[in-house]
């Protein structure tokens, strides 16, 4: 009876707004309330699937979690079993041992629920990108990523980047925000994450491989326990580095012969790889292209 009469009272609603702003609003709220019911349609009908296939003895709460659209729909209605504390904590494990390749290392600074602006999460970076600007886009990426699927409650991230040269620390504001809803504005350049499917990837250790994402080469190396991703491009001579020579850490042009360690972030004696943000979670790698690299020559 409480579902019809919610049914009634959102369709009185309806009538209200058509006879306030137009058919025209009308049109758009209806819009809205089919999205809103495919919504939880599809979270509902994830969970019945996910816990018919859970093998006997799994915990439940586990099985739902696991999953993106029903662990949200659980934290919208606070009914996630972990805090927002605990499953930031997840999140900057995940992309600790990336960020363990720009040479630094990401810790909480302090977590405010009742913020004005929303939820805000202030982080410290420590020693991280080697003072090269496009490490430095990649990382925060990865951390706005990260968080933005394990907590996506978080409106604002603030993090204190403190590097070898400078003196004080300086504040980078990042606004996490799913893959497909990444935005422009300031010190935000668009971005799009993509998921890389199995053929895309190198698959001895080490060995490096070049795929195509979005139009753009990418050169994916593999390293034991580790994948990296750069564009595929010499800083030095502008030539592809599909043909490169890896010995260990260390990737050689095959053109003109320049170094760069692909463990420090592409970190060379003459110039840096471009280095590109790269998950790995649950089986599946993805990467995200800025902006400025989605609109960047060959």
């Amino acid at each position: 009876m409480a579902g019809q009469e919610t049914g009634e009272r959102i369709e009185t609603l309806l009538d209200e707004l058509a006879q306030q702003a137009g058919p025209e609003a009308r049109d758009t709220a209806d819009e809205l309330v089919r999205s809103l019911v495919e919504f939880y349609g599809e979270g509902l009908a994830r969970a019945v699937r996910l816990l018919g296939a859970a093998p006997q003895g799994a915990d439940p709460l586990a099985v739902l979690t696991a999953d993106e659209l029903v662990s949200d729909l659980l934290i919208l209605h606070d009914l996630h079993p972990e805090d927002t504390a605990t499953r930031v904590g997840r999140a900057l494990d995940k992309v600790r041992p990336y960020l363990g390749s720009h040479a630094g290392d990401v810790e909480v600074a302090g977590l405010d629920l009742e913020a004005r602006e929303g939820p805000t999460l202030r982080l410290r970076l420590r020693g991280s990108c080697d003072g090269c600007p496009s490490s430095t886009q990649t990382v925060r990426w990865t951390i706005e990523e990260a968080v933005a699927r394990i907590a996506p409650e978080i409106a604002h991230i603030e993090v204190e980047g403190v590097t070898d040269e400078e003196a004080q620390p300086a504040l980078l504001q990042i606004l996490p925000h799913r893959p497909q809803d990444a935005p422009g504005g300031a010190g935000h350049d668009p971005a799009r994450w993509y998921l890389l499917g199995p053929g895309a990837l190198p698959l001895k250790e080490p060995s490096i491989g070049v795929t195509e994402v979005s139009g753009r080469a990418l050169l994916i190396v593999r390293l034991p326990g580790q994948l990296y991703a750069y564009r595929d491009r010499c800083p030095v001579c502008a030539t592809s580095l599909a043909p490169a020579v890896l010995d260990g850490e260390s990737l050689r042009c095959a053109e003109c012969a320049a170094t760069f360690d692909v463990h420090r972030a592409g970190r060379g004696d003459r110039a840096h790889l471009e280095p590109v943000p790269l998950l790995e979670e649950n089986g599946e790698v993805r990467v995200a292209l800025p902006g400025e690299l989605l609109g960047a020559g060959p």
